[in-house]
């Protein structure tokens, strides 16, 4: 029997009119295989061309239209941004990942930035090679993951700026992608050495892999889907593009694969868990191809393509809330050409105006469902789902607040008994002479803290140097 394809097989693409378009923005042209671009209901954020720098742009949704060479840029990495991501729990917080080795996470201005933005949030340092991959944890709070081409995951805390789990000797190579699963209790990864990792992070280990999961040489992704299994995308030896669906409870053979074409464009999937589509937009292709995952064989069922006319540079994904429901749009992404962003709708459609039930089950929503501590310590959190009935109406973001932690604080202190001395109060002199030592000795420890930070990357940087010269 033909398995009929559901409600999604009349789903159709269409790019909006051309003044709905963000125009003549400078595209990055760094070469790296990320998708350039990150959307969440208020912001579309763009990595740009920066002379001497990294730099990406942020602009309010609705901040159509040309946009002025002169509009500023979140500009404070000092080598070219290749990864951003939104943080899934607040609206105005970014994170970026930089060929200067360093993490760094912003907090965007309420109604989008009047100035250039060059002092992030946080800067967190542990990658000793440029940072291909960031992505956060999907359900608990501050919770972040980098992957840099020291073939190093690190899983940091936010709130406190520690790094608090690093996975090395796990990845013998580059590492191409990185996912979360649902709920955020394992990642699972694609390497340059052919392999799919699936991993417990805080364990620290592999509980499933396969070798030659695509046993072609160019670059594989892998994502989890909701309800465990895993989607891949690599080339064949004969250099085809494949698709292939795997349950990592017995990776020795996929559930399905799927020969595609052979244009050599990496297949970058965005995965919709409550229709159970995924998306795949080739870059350099001019197509969104789409497909829906079920139970029934062949398991991925080829729904349909939208086509244009350009190649993509890159593109950008809404969450689900992001969306209008009134309009039956069941996904919206945002394409990026050399000099503009185009939005991207994708439509059911319906005749009614009603909400559409069917369509909308509740959806991951902005709370997240655990803190940063508790899943360190082990708990695990189902995305806080939310109803799309009467559309998404986005909470107040608190700003994001990084607490570091000192240092001395984990050293308990020794008890040392002393014989009882009468206390003289000081005299107010004293402790207004002893503030103004201490804002010194602030200053001086700050100004080379600074120092350090500086001379590490330069480190880095030249070891880099020496590293090429040696090949």
């Amino acid at each position: 029997t033909q398995w009929v394809p559901s409600k999604f097989r009349h789903v159709f693409g269409q790019a909006v009119k051309n003044d709905q378009c963000y125009d003549d923005i400078r595209v990055s042209r760094v070469t790296w295989d990320s998708a350039f671009c990150a959307v969440n209901p208020k912001f579309v954020a763009i990595i740009v061309e920066a002379s001497g720098g990294g730099a990406f742009l942020v602009l309010p949704l609705l901040k159509t239209g040309r946009i002025d060479k002169a509009y500023p840029t979140v500009c404070g990495h000092t080598g070219p941004v290749l990864d951003i991501d939104w943080c899934p729990h607040n609206d105005h917080v970014i994170a970026s990942g930089s060929e200067d080795c360093t993490v760094m996470v912003w907090q965007i201005p309420e109604n989008g930035l009047t100035e250039p933005l060059s002092e992030p949030v946080v800067v967190l340092e542990g990658h000793s090679k440029r940072v291909g991959i960031v992505t956060w944890h999907p359900t608990a709070r501050n919770v972040l993951l980098s992957a840099g081409c020291d073939n190093l995951i690190i899983i940091w805390n936010v709130g406190t700026g520690e790094a608090l789990i690093n996975l090395e000797d796990m990845h013998p190579d580059v590492i191409f992608s990185v996912c979360w699963s649902r709920n955020g209790s394992l990642i699972c990864t694609a390497c340059k050495d052919k392999k799919v990792r699936v991993v417990d992070p805080r364990k620290g280990k592999i509980i499933a892999e396969k070798d030659k999961a695509h046993e072609g040489a160019r670059p594989m992704r892998a994502i989890f889907l909701a309800d465990g299994n895993i989607f891949t995308t690599g080339f064949s030896r004969m250099s085809e593009r494949q698709l292939a669906l795997w349950n990592p409870k017995n990776m020795e053979d996929p559930i399905s694969v799927h020969e595609m074409d052979t244009s050599n464009g990496v297949l970058l999937p965005f995965y919709d868990p409550d229709t159970n589509v995924v998306y795949l937009c080739g870059k350099g292709d001019s197509s969104i191809r789409y497909f829906e995952i079920t139970d029934e064989a062949p398991y991925v069922h080829y729904l349909n393509t939208f086509s244009s006319k350009e190649p993509q540079r890159g593109m950008g994904y809404m969450p689900k809330r992001g969306l209008d429901v009134n309009k039956c749009e069941i996904a919206r992404f945002y394409k990026l050409h050399e000099r503009k962003c185009e939005p991207i709708i994708m439509t059911v459609p319906r005749k009614s105006d009603l909400f559409q039930d069917d369509l909308y089950l509740d959806t991951a929503g902005p709370d997240p469902a655990l803190e940063a501590e508790e899943w360190f310590e082990g708990k695990n959190g189902e995305p806080i789902l939310i109803s799309l009935k009467h559309g998404y109406v986005p909470g107040k973001n608190r700003d994001l607040k990084v607490v570091k932690k000192n240092v001395l604080d984990n050293k308990a202190p020794k008890k040392v008994e002393k014989p009882a001395t009468p206390q003289k109060p000081a005299s107010p002199q004293l402790t207004k002479k002893n503030e103004v030592k201490l804002e010194e000795l602030l200053r001086e420890v700050k100004s080379l803290r600074d120092l350090v930070t500086l001379q590490d990357r330069r480190i880095a940087k030249l070891e880099d140097q020496v590293a090429k010269v040696a090949i």
